[in-house]
């Protein structure tokens, strides 16, 4: 073994563990999903500029939520502050599961009606709330930032 590999091997193998335990899933209880949304509609959301891994600036409305209430695997509360890095994961009854970025969803009647891509906006998915078992919510660690 070279000098280069005693040392490339630990480094690869700490970044990989620094990458896997950075993207922490973290779960919220669906009772406690409707109560963060309870009163959201399309009449209080705020307008959002955002920065994207190459510069470019996107403008959108929002609900004004900064921080998201969760909990982790052992059942500990967190507080998750909001970017457009986070994205949920709704899984429903059949076991399908449907992700989104958490600041491109909305709540319309009875449906969470979200965007799967940053690039592609205008596609839109809707899910029935009444079929969800299980949300989990993690940053994505995607180079997205808010600038206002």
């Amino acid at each position: 073994m070279t000098i280069t590999n005693t040392f490339l091997i630990p480094a690869f193998l700490i970044g990989v563990s620094f990458f896997f335990a950075s993207c922490k899933t973290y779960y919220i209880p669906v009772d406690s999903f409707k109560q963060q949304f309870a009163g959201m509609d399309a009449s209080n959301m705020r307008e959002v500029i955002t920065r994207g891994p190459i510069g470019e600036e996107v403008k959108y409305k929002t609900y004004p939520i900064d921080y998201i209430y969760a909990v982790d695997k052992n059942g500990n509360s967190v507080t998750i502050p909001n970017s457009p890095a986070i994205e949920i994961r709704f899984t429903d009854s059949a076991n399908k599961r449907t992700l989104f970025y958490f600041d491109l969803m909305r709540i319309e009647g009875d449906n969470i009606i979200g965007t799967q891509s940053r690039i592609i906006t205008s596609f839109k998915k809707s899910i029935p709330l009444a079929s969800i078992m299980k949300i989990e919510v993690q940053n994505g660690k995607k180079n997205f930032s808010y600038i206002k």
